[in-house]
């Protein structure tokens, strides 16, 4: 099966040899060709397409605006410049202009995301008009009535994609006119779905790092919602979700790059679509890293800290804190007047304790994150390992937190020595300590502020980390200060237990938002496969806490737990085994007729790199472990006819089986004629062919 990312080049073959006349001449059935060059609406294969050309009138107009309107069915779509993963945008090659008219190129609208499965095109449905501006000389008579050809070539698709041109034509007139004509106001309203350029009180700023494009558009306001759309093809994930940060004055958009994508371009051309009506092309240089500091992003970073800060103060109510917290309380209720001066040293290196324990645990994070490249980790959700294990984490924690074993409790009870130190060593430890039973514990408000600071450069992430300390620790900083706050402290309870649970709630979310993240980085049913041994790494995990709940603080528990939890881990992280699916020949009608001669039963896969339906019943069927295991067993010849480049014999053949575009699939058995299967493939749909064939 060919890849998607030499799509682009297969299709540029196709356009110049399936969509030339010449061509279509010679192969007598290339193309569906429509229309014979006089005005009005061409009816075709699932759309109508027409040239309108308004009069411009007495004005002395020497510019006009025409374009080439289509009509589709409900479902078919045709497309933009850039068709995405396949497709083929619609041209138009003028036949015949008036002496003293000239044509502009042909504009594309604002395009729209079109799914199929696990890839997606940019292009449009329902109706679209696509504006051509024609420049009328002086000279041109007043009175003139002529009519303009011209030939248009598309590719419409659904499941089914089929090429087809129609020689259109339209009056070209001019006249006194006193008032709009329907088509100029129709013309009129099309021009509003065009891309503008940007404007002066604009910027746009694109930044690259090893897995995305930062795409970040200036408007002086802020914006919630932009979708980025690449004029060339193969540099983004077509498919991949475009995270958003808003900011007070514009947005960012985060763009997953091609995987194939060797180094980043030296420019970016592209448009930022903020609706169906404003969309803003650009051109600017890409620089190297991740995005700069703007003041438009300080906002964001001080929500960030504040976030974190405030998340910290809250995993002070942990139960795996707050005893450690509540024991520290009552001994400073004890203390004399004249011990509050080292009283506060000592709270200022508890705070030192835990700010040095929260720079480790962020250096150690940005380490990993920077080997990403060679370590198979990314902290932009990029990467299926870093959310697999992401996941596991989260998972692990709730479990804890949800009562099915205390992990606070183990690590309370390993660092209590530390802790039972006199003087400012105890105490920095105690901070130490704090840290790392608060680690498994993932307050409200931090979740968000922590994965915001791993996406950005090393000094946000230390500035908002070192906020989410500051937050733990100053609560008993401040008791350090003012004692008598102590008896404003609740007594640890049953309230803990709800809060914890409540927390533990939040973390399933989390993880089954993880989970769906997970199966959207891999494809058809790789994507459901990838899920499933997922969930079967929780479940262990899930057995692994039910250990650690039956034996606590047992060491030989606590080691059965260990080898079960890296079991685990290592479930959705084991490398995929090798393809063994079955070759596919290229299809030709010698080779068919030679297998039919031999007796042999054959299946011929109509496709092409521009189909996506074609691609989908690809993954999902024909290279599914049951169908190839069939085919195996039925000795079958596997021909594909790909018709990426205009191939004569492929469309000759198409048309002995009445189809006139692909996905088809044809099963020849031995000395019986074909059997035509339906566009949209199932197992069942294969198998039932199968059946009539012998066994070998």
């Amino acid at each position: 099966m060919k890849k998607l990312s030499l799509k682009k080049f297969l299709i540029a073959a196709f356009c110049a040899v399936a969509f030339s006349t010449a061509s279509a001449r010679a192969a007598g059935t290339a193309l569906n060709t429509y229309g014979n060059g006089t005005p009005g609406p061409v009816k075709a294969d699932h759309l109508t397409v027409e040239l309108i050309v308004p009069p411009p009138g007495w004005d002395n107009r020497l510019e006009i605006n025409a374009g080439l309107e289509f009509k589709m069915e409900k479902g078919w779509h045709v497309y933009w410049s850039n068709s995405g993963d396949a497709g083929q945008p619609p041209s138009i090659t003028w036949k015949k202009l008036p002496n003293g008219v000239t044509a502009g190129a042909m504009q594309f609208p604002i395009p729209k995301r079109l799914a199929l499965g696990p890839l997606e095109d940019f292009g449009y449905e329902d109706k679209v008009v696509f504006p051509i501006r024609l420049t009328i000389a002086p000279h041109v008579a007043p009175d003139n009535r002529d009519i303009v050809t011209a030939v248009a070539s598309w590719l419409v698709c659904r499941e089914v994609c089929i090429p087809g041109k129609a020689l259109l034509g339209s009056y070209l007139t001019t006249f006194p006119l006193k008032d709009l004509v329907p088509s100029e106001v129709e013309l009129a309203d099309a021009e509003k779905y065009l891309t503008k350029p940007i404007a002066s009180d604009m910027q746009v700023s694109v930044s690259s790092s090893p897995k995305e494009f930062l795409v970040t558009l200036y408007a002086g306001h802020r914006i919630n919602h932009a979708e980025f759309f690449p004029y060339d093809s193969d540099l983004i994930a077509n498919a991949a979700p475009q995270p958003v940060d808003p900011l007070s004055d514009g947005i960012r958009i985060h763009v997953q790059k091609d995987p194939t994508l060797k180094s980043a371009p030296a420019t970016l051309h592209g448009i930022i679509k903020l609706s169906d009506t404003e969309g803003y092309e650009f051109t600017v240089p890409v620089t190297a890293g991740a995005a700069p500091l703007e003041s438009a992003a300080l906002p964001a970073i001080l929500t960030a800290a504040t976030l974190a800060f405030f998340g910290g103060i809250i995993l002070n109510l942990m139960p795996c804190v707050f005893p450690v917290l509540f024991l520290k309380a009552l001994s400073l209720m004890q203390s004399s007047t004249h011990e509050r001066p080292r009283l506060w040293r000592h709270g200022l290196v508890y705070t030192l304790g835990i700010l040095v324990s929260f720079w480790g645990i962020v250096a150690l994070l940005l380490v990993l994150r920077a080997g990403g490249n060679h370590l198979g980790w990314g902290f932009q959700l990029q990467s299926p390992r870093f959310v697999a294990v992401i996941a596991c984490l989260l998972f692990f924690m709730a479990l804890s937190l949800a009562g099915q074993f205390d992990l606070g409790l183990t690590l309370t009870g390993t660092g209590d020595a530390l802790t039972r130190r006199t003087g400012y060593s105890g105490s920095f430890f105690t901070g130490v300590l704090a840290t790392v039973v608060a680690t498994p514990c993932t307050a409200p408000l931090m979740g968000a502020a922590t994965g915001f600071a791993l996406a950005q450069p090393p000094a946000i992430a230390f500035v908002v980390f070192t906020a989410l300390a500051l937050g733990l620790a100053a609560p008993y900083l401040l008791l350090t200060i003012q004692p008598a706050w102590t008896r404003l402290l609740p007594k640890p309870g049953a309230w803990m237990e709800l809060l914890k649970h409540f927390v533990s709630v939040l973390l399933f979310v989390s993880v089954i938002w993880l989970v769906w993240v997970y199966g959207q980085l891999f494809s058809g049913a790789e994507s459901i496969n990838s899920v499933a041994l997922l969930l079967l790494a929780l479940l262990t995990l899930a057995a692994a806490g039910w250990v650690l709940g039956r034996w606590p603080a047992h060491r030989r528990g606590g080691w059965i737990a260990l080898v079960i939890i890296l079991a685990a881990v290592a479930i959705p992280l084991w490398p995929q085994r090798a393809s063994t699916n079955l070759q596919w020949e290229p299809y030709s009608a010698a080779r068919l007729s030679e297998l039919r001669a031999q007796g042999k039963p054959v299946f011929v896969d109509f496709t092409a790199a521009w189909c996506l339906s074609c691609q989908v019943n690809e993954r999902v069927v024909l290279d599914s472990d049951g169908v190839q295991q069939r085919l195996r067993t039925k000795n079958v010849a596997l021909l594909r006819a790909d018709w990426t480049k205009y191939d004569p014999q492929i469309t000759a053949a198409l048309s002995d089986l009445g189809r006139s575009g692909v996905p088809t699939y044809a099963v020849y058995p031995p000395g019986a004629p074909p059997v035509v299967l339906p566009e949209a493939l199932t197992p069942g749909i294969v198998d039932a062919a199968l059946d009539v064939l012998p066994a070998k």
